[in-house]
């Protein structure tokens, strides 16, 4: 994981990605995650709630040349939604033929600052910055 990526934390009250700590959490469980599917799913948080485009992940996680067609991607994210379990759709929207979008967690009831949390540059002890 790149230092762009390593200070990357969020926490909602199911999901806790903690890049530095390389380490993501589903309701209090350790994912057993391999570095590309925990870096994949750090580059998707924090870029939350925004399209990344699949040239990017391909580009910036596996260090393809811009224009390779792989399915690799697919084949990691298809990984990550199976560690999310029924949380999966719910966490990564596809986007088709652009690429993938993290949702943060909500509910109806929530207004929209939301309860997760996201850090970026930080580490677990710093004080929290409400999205």
């Amino acid at each position: 994981m790149g230092t762009e990526t390593g200070g990357i934390y969020y926490q909602d009250e199911h999901l806790t990605v903690d890049a530095a700590g390389a380490a993501v959490r589903l309701d209090g469980q350790l994912l057993p995650m391999t570095r590309k599917e925990l870096h994949l799913l750090v580059m998707l948080v924090q870029h939350a709630g925004v399209l990344v485009p699949r040239e990017q992940l391909l580009t910036e996680i596996w260090g393809y040349q811009s224009g390779v067609k792989s399915r690799t991607l697919d084949v990691h994210v298809r990984r990550v939604r199976r560690h999310l379990g029924k949380f999966a759709n719910l966490y990564i929207e596809t986007i088709f033929g652009k690429g993938y979008r993290f949702q943060p967690a909500r509910t109806e009831e929530e207004n929209p600052t939301g309860p997760f949390r996201l850090r970026l540059g930080l580490t677990p002890e710093s004080p929290l910055t409400v999205v």
